[in-house]
């Protein structure tokens, strides 16, 4: 229904709906199965009104699998089910990072099933003090459990709590003489702390926060998302749309905010650069719930706003470069091959075969 209002969001859905020559409906038992259905469509048909923002890759996730001594890893792709699932993050590097913090803070395993069922004694990690050694008993189930529900927390943004809990530890085990516990307690809470002091972007609150920079430069659009998870600086991801065309930032940044909710967990607050108004109608009709969308106020808001624009304006910079960079070898490519012009499109064979084997 939004698309046949009185008044359009954006000159390309007005576009859009002038070429509507008939309506086909298709039935489904339920939202989420519509959801699905139109992004199949989207993938399959690619229609020119969709702007597409893709670049290959999905977003990854950190992992906390069902098992009775959860494992933490690396995500991409779907779901499994009973596994813990924290994000998504902007890039490879920011859940590395994190799962590289979470192995020096609380010693979870990270190897696969196949390894932890067959060890027989402590592999290196545990050595280092990077895993408390679960695959040969060297800890129960109920205190890696603990563990587990720390880490979960400091995930989900409760950094802050955590280090109160982990410090109420620390003077216990001191009050009953366990200094070797203390000290661990101890440890944990100076590395937790100094990684909320060394976060570029200062947050005084542990919340969620996706900053969204939309930049137009050079007839190139793109939207940048910074993510602000427990208030620590995740990374950014620029995005530029493909596949349609674009009549300026305001819209791409609305087609994004359709498209990124749509599949991605929507946080608490959203910070834009342009007309939060029109940004909360979109969200409105992927969401029930209010969204809390507004342009950065404060000076800690207009510091984060002002590095997603810069990292945009960089990431615009760096697609011509590239492009610049390509037309190059395809030049190159055409006085090679003694062509009239440079090539358009280039197919690839795969030859390769299965000697006989198959």
């Amino acid at each position: 229904s939004s698309y046949f209002q009185r008044t359009l969001s954006s000159p390309r859905i007005a576009m859009m709906v002038a070429q509507i020559v008939r309506v086909d409906v298709t039935s489904t038992r339920s939202e989420a199965e519509a959801l699905i259905l139109e992004n199949n469509l989207i993938k399959s048909l690619a229609p020119r009104y969709n702007i597409l923002f893709r670049d290959d890759k999905t977003y990854p996730y950190i992992e906390l699998s069902g098992d009775a001594f959860p494992r933490l890893a690396y995500h991409r792709g779907a779901f499994t089910k009973g596994a813990r699932y924290f994000g998504p993050f902007p890039n490879a590097y920011a859940v590395r990072e994190s799962i590289h913090l979470l192995q020096k803070t609380f010693q979870l395993r990270t190897c696969e099933n196949s390894v932890f069922q067959n060890r027989s004694r402590p592999c290196l990690l545990n050595q280092i003090k990077r895993c408390t050694g679960p695959c040969v008993g060297l800890i129960d189930n109920a205190d890696y459990a603990a563990d587990v529900r720390l880490a979960s927390r400091f995930l989900d943004g409760q950094a802050s709590e955590v280090i109160d809990d982990l410090t109420g530890r620390m003077h216990a085990a001191s009050d009953r003489l366990a200094f070797e516990e203390a000290a661990a307690c101890r440890d944990q809470v100076r590395v937790l702390q100094a990684v909320l002091h060394r976060q570029f972007v200062d947050s005084r609150k542990d919340e969620d926060v996706d900053i969204l920079a939309a930049v137009e430069e050079d007839g190139l659009t793109c939207i940048n998302i910074a993510m602000i998870r427990g208030g620590r600086h995740l990374g950014d991801r620029p995005q530029f749309p493909s596949g349609a065309a674009v009549s300026g930032a305001l819209d791409g940044l609305l087609a994004f905010v359709e498209q990124h909710y749509a599949e991605h967990p929507i946080p608490a607050r959203i910070l834009v650069n342009l007309d939060p108004q029109s940004v909360k109608e979109t969200l409105a009709e992927i969401s029930e719930r209010p969204q809390g969308v507004v342009s950065p106020r404060y000076a800690a808001e207009k510091a984060w706003m002002e590095m997603a624009e810069k990292n945009a304006h960089l990431a615009i910079q760096g697609r011509a470069r590239d492009a610049g960079r390509i037309e190059q070898r395809l030049d190159a490519l055409r006085d090679a091959l003694d062509l009239a012009e440079a090539p358009h499109r280039i197919e690839c064979f795969d030859i390769s075969h299965t000697m006989g084997e198959a």
